[in-house]
């Protein structure tokens, strides 16, 4: 898959726009209090994958015990993500010109970087998910290759394969869609949509020798591990277990993210 990378220095700030919006109280009522959250239990599962298709760097499958957390129902939208700005000025992520909050708000956001994502969660009093919460949260506890099962991506489960043309209205769905794709534990769009940005840097090997608890990454890198496709993306790019890689301050029109608590 080819990801047009949109680094911080070239993004352009909508100064006037940032402003209409904190005169505005429309964002509150756009906005909810609070995001509901979703608990994951304490325990092991399996991750990673052992089959024929797996990639590199997605083998070998192995057994991860993870505490319990609490993982964000939904990805962060266009609304949730206003606010943020609102309050602490942080510039505006790409093609932020383009969002029309009274039509976009129950959007996934998009155009943030890892650190934007990691300052919005931060803000929140959460922090982004670890890669192995991610996909526990994702996949549950039975190896299943996506969230909702073994069945095959289609247009009920996932937003995915609507090709590079970007526009919110057009290609991003509300982050409450696809009742039928959720996760074991109940959570939207695991699959498709937006990639979401996790904690952790990548390495290749990382699964050859990581921690059996709560592993937390390789403690430095040159990339940051996204998960879960995007609305761009073909099937095989949606699976649990699939991991991809882009340098931490990459803005583009396929990712997002969601936030956790310990």
């Amino acid at each position: 898959m080819s990801i047009l990378l949109f680094l911080s220095g070239t993004v352009p700030c909508s100064e006037a726009q940032l402003d209409r919006l904190r005169r505005s109280q429309a964002l509150e009522q756009l906005a909810p209090a609070e995001m509901l959250m979703v608990e994951i239990p304490e325990g092991p599962f399996a991750m990673g994958s052992d089959g024929t298709q797996a990639l590199e760097d997605e083998r070998p499958m192995h057994q991860v015990w993870l505490p319990v957390f609490f993982m964000d129902l939904h990805e962060v939208t266009t609304a949730q993500y206003a606010g943020f700005l609102a309050a602490t000025g942080r510039p505006a992520p790409w093609l932020w010109e383009t969002v029309n909050l009274a039509q976009h708000s129950d959007r996934p956001v998009i155009g943030v970087d890892w650190h934007d994502a990691d300052g919005y969660c931060r803000w929140k009093g959460k922090r982004l998910p670890t890669e192995a919460e991610w996909e526990k949260a994702a996949r549950g506890t039975d190896g299943r290759l996506y969230p909702w099962g073994n069945k095959a991506p289609d247009k009920d489960l996932a937003n995915f394969a609507l090709g590079a043309r970007f526009s919110y209205s057009q290609v991003l769905m509300p982050v409450q869609s696809y009742e039928m794709g959720r996760s074991p534990y109940g959570l939207f769009n695991m699959a498709g949509n937006v990639w979401e940005w996790v904690q952790d840097w990548y390495a290749t090997h990382y699964y050859d020798g990581s921690p059996e608890r709560n592993p937390q990454g390789p403690e430095q890198g040159q990339f940051k591990v996204l998960r879960g496709g995007s609305w761009s993306d073909l099937p095989k790019y949606l699976l649990a277990y699939g991991r991809f890689k882009l340098p931490p301050d990459t803005k583009n029109s396929y990712t997002g993210f969601r936030c956790v608590k310990s």
